[in-house]
């Protein structure tokens, strides 16, 4: 989308993001107590700036080809249905796979910017976990030999909303620009870094400025 509003091919791009995991959630798997339902939608729009705003720098990564099943549909633990699948993971898997790729591919964006991380307001990063979340922003700064990171570096929504999957991050977004994440806000002028990691398994990380 990115390329398309800069090489000129569209002025205005509607993205969503929306998932209904109740529909594959399996009541009796722990793990899906985290899982909820959501949606998210954002207009991206080109203008003409003096300065670099938007979308500064993205970088993704997939390592389908080893990892495609951490996240698998699956039958149920309930040994009495026998007709359903549902959504099931390998957590402990997945929690290395995302605290080794995901600071990494963060950084790599970061650097691919020309900002220094002390640039960087928050790091908006997939509602996944928060332990794993806390992890994954920890080891980021640790990248850049940084072992205390900043106060509120972080905002975080899952302890009240859950994990909606791709709908996490532009429900985040939207919370913080109405001021609904207490001690977030998004200035004019601001730089944050997004970061996701889910099925297949993928990466996905991004530098955004804020138009003034």
């Amino acid at each position: 989308m990115n390329y398309f509003i800069k090489s000129g091919d569209a002025k205005h791009i509607l993205v969503i993001g929306s998932e209904t995991l109740s529909r594959i959630s399996d009541p009796h798997d722990r793990d899906s107590m985290i899982y909820s339902d959501g949606a998210g939608a954002v207009v991206l729009s080109a203008v003409e700036s003096e300065t670099p705003v938007g979308i500064l720098s993205h970088v993704t990564r997939t390592d389908a080809l080893e990892h495609a099943y951490l996240l698998r549909m699956a039958g149920s633990y309930n040994p009495e249905d026998k007709r359903n699948v549902y959504l099931k993971m390998n957590g402990r898997k997945l929690y290395e796979y995302a605290l080794k790729t995901v600071p990494a591919a963060i950084k790599m964006a970061i650097d691919k910017s020309g900002l220094p991380i002390t640039h960087i307001e928050r790091i908006l990063i997939h509602q996944a976990n928060e332990k794993m979340d806390d992890a994954i922003v920890n080891r980021l700064y640790e990248l850049y030999g940084i072992t205390e990171r900043p106060e509120f570096s972080m905002p975080m929504t899952i302890s009240w909303l859950g994990n909606n999957s791709v709908a996490t991050l532009p429900i985040l977004y939207d919370l913080i620009v109405h001021k609904e994440v207490d001690n977030h806000r998004l200035n004019p002028g601001d730089h944050f870094a997004f970061a996701s990691v889910g099925a297949g398994m993928h990466v996905n990380a991004m530098v955004y400025r804020v138009p003034e």
